[in-house]
């Protein structure tokens, strides 16, 4: 009886048959090669940069210690002492530079009233900003880190101590209070090493 036609009992013609693709002389289309090639370095590239993120606190800071700035050439001690008192116990977002045998060393702290009058940077009893051991600084000028200290700056208004032994010390002053310092208060202490 011939070809039946379309299949009428499902109210649909016949698929036709699928076309033969990919056979063994064909090519590649370029478009789909080049596509597949750019996921792949997509790929590649995604799982590099998830590796670097994933293993970021071990890339290797300078001489293996996280405070220092680039370019410092000696290792300051995990309990940093300045003039053989230490830093206050809750100096956070802590940076050094060291080079030819001076540091300069940054911190925040609550305590760093006390931290200068236990480092003999202000006499006991004195007040704070008395100008016969200190100076302030120009208001609303911003105050530039020394050359090589890297983190945040002080915020104005700041204020300079020197005392013996080439320790300088400058500290940011509350705006609000004229004999207080800001809560908690960043420090740049500069120093000679040894």
């Amino acid at each position: 009886m011939g070809d039946p036609g379309p299949d009428i009992r499902h109210g649909e013609a016949a698929a036709p048959p699928p076309a033969a693709e990919g056979g063994a002389g064909e090519r590649p289309r370029p478009g789909r090669r080049s596509a597949a090639l750019g996921i792949a370095g997509l790929a590649l590239t995604g799982l590099a940069a998830g590796a670097v993120w994933l293993f970021r606190d071990d890339l290797p800071h300078p001489l293996g210690d996280e405070r220092a700035c680039a370019g410092s050439d000696q290792r300051l001690p995990d309990r940093i002492l300045v003039h053989g008192t230490p830093i206050p116990s809750d100096a956070s977002d802590v940076h050094y530079f060291t080079r030819n045998g001076s540091a300069v060393l940054s911190f925040r702290s609550g305590l760093l009233s006390d931290y200068l009058r236990s480092a003999g940077i202000v006499p006991a009893g004195a007040d704070l900003f008395e100008k016969s051991h200190g100076s302030v600084g120009v208001a609303g000028e911003p105050y530039r880190l020394p050359d090589g200290l890297c983190g945040p700056a002080l915020q104005s208004p700041v204020w300079y101590y020197d005392s013996a032994g080439g320790v300088r010390v400058t500290v940011e002053r509350s705006p609000l209070y004229g004999d207080a310092l800001r809560f908690p208060a960043r420090a740049v202490v500069t120093y000679p090493l040894g």
